[in-house]
């Protein structure tokens, strides 16, 4: 496993542990049980999962989530009223419980306010960025509890959704400065929203801008290149960053095509249906972030953008642990910056002398 993928130990500057030897086994043991007892146990407690959507009024942000989940997790009309669900004041979390075939996922979904809408844009990343570092102190002041919960709520964002508008040029200065700033706290999937609008050569090369953009600017989004763990992640991730941004189309209705029911948007032209990988890319989307990556992006928040936040908070507190195994936390400062730690989300802080509760 790569290094960087790993959780620093309190007691990596302690002497090495004496070499494991491998040993003949003289007949069947069962270790492989404990597979079975990991997966009864983690379909008994469910799973977590928070993703946050940040884009422009208009985009399909609501649309895109009640696609992925099949789900109404935001209703597109008010109850009674055949009207346009009224835009997004302030940043809002709605929480359902989702049960598949007896695996039950607790989906927190944060809608954001329309990034870019107004006509002064100055710090308007500050309510967004502020959230997700609220997220991480709830946790930390769990965590440094004396007697801690059994089991300490996750409320931090897993994944932010970036959805840029549809323009066929490139990404916006406002795009650049708030994807650098928002990548150093969480992992960050952009996507080309309403792709619908784009043909497929405005489509391919609007993605290649926007790659371009990434690279010049030492952006990393979401899965980054360091923590490939071994060749077949490497392969998969690869296919994946060949494709970011994602070109989707969102739809919470089914129409009738061919005999079978779809889901898709409706046109004088035709039916576009948002599972057709020859009309956008949303199936991707949807499992890269379901279906072969959710663990990994809880896994990166934990043991990275959270580790650099508790590690950020802790040298700030100028309050170390000092012999009972705890540390008396100072409230957060208003003025936290909104990405703590190292510029680089790819790279551990060296110095851990400050880990050890």
């Amino acid at each position: 496993m790569d290094p960087l993928r790993q959780s620093p130990s309190p007691s990596s500057s302690r002497a090495s542990s004496p070499r494991t030897l491998s040993c003949e086994r003289l007949g069947y043991v069962g270790i492989e049980a404990v597979l079975d007892q990991l997966k009864i146990k983690a379909m008994k407690m469910g799973f977590e999962f928070n993703i946050m959507v940040v884009g422009q009024s208009g985009l399909g942000k609501s649309t895109m989530v009640n696609t992925l989940f099949k789900s109404k997790m935001w209703r597109s009309t008010m109850p009674g009223l055949r009207v346009p669900m009224p835009q997004t004041l302030q940043l809002h979390s709605m929480t359902h419980v989702i049960e598949e075939n007896g695996v039950k996922l607790k989906l927190t979904v944060t809608d954001t306010p329309g990034f870019g809408d107004q006509i002064n844009n100055d710090k308007c990343w500050d309510p967004i960025l502020g959230y997700i570092n609220e997220q991480y102190e709830r946790y930390l002041q769990e965590e440094i509890l004396i007697t801690r919960q059994r089991h300490i709520p996750d409320t931090r964002v897993h994944c932010c959704i970036y959805f840029v508008p549809p323009t066929g040029h490139c990404l916006r200065p406002l795009d650049l400065e708030f994807l650098q700033r928002l990548c150093r706290a969480v992992n960050v999937v952009p996507v080309i929203a309403r792709a619908d609008s784009l043909t497929i050569e405005e489509r391919e090369a609007f993605r290649h801008r926007i790659q371009d953009d990434l690279k010049t600017h030492s952006i990393e989004v979401y899965p980054q290149k360091c923590f490939d763990e071994d060749v077949s992640d490497k392969i998969l991730n690869s296919k994946i960053r060949e494709r970011i941004p994602f070109a989707v189309v969102g739809a919470d209705r089914e129409h009738m095509v061919n005999g079978r029911c779809v889901l898709g948007r409706k046109t004088k032209w035709g039916i576009i249906e948002v599972e057709n990988m020859a009309h956008c890319e949303f199936p991707l989307l949807r499992d890269l972030l379901i279906r072969s990556h959710l663990q990994d992006l809880k896994d990166i928040t934990h043991n990275v953008h959270y580790e650099n936040y508790r590690i950020f908070r802790l040298k700030e507190s100028h309050a170390l642990p000092r012999g009972p195994g705890w540390v008396n936390l100072a409230p957060a400062s208003h003025g936290l910056p909104a990405s703590p730690g190292p510029a680089k989300v790819c790279r551990w802080a060296e110095d851990t002398s400050d880990k050890d509760f």
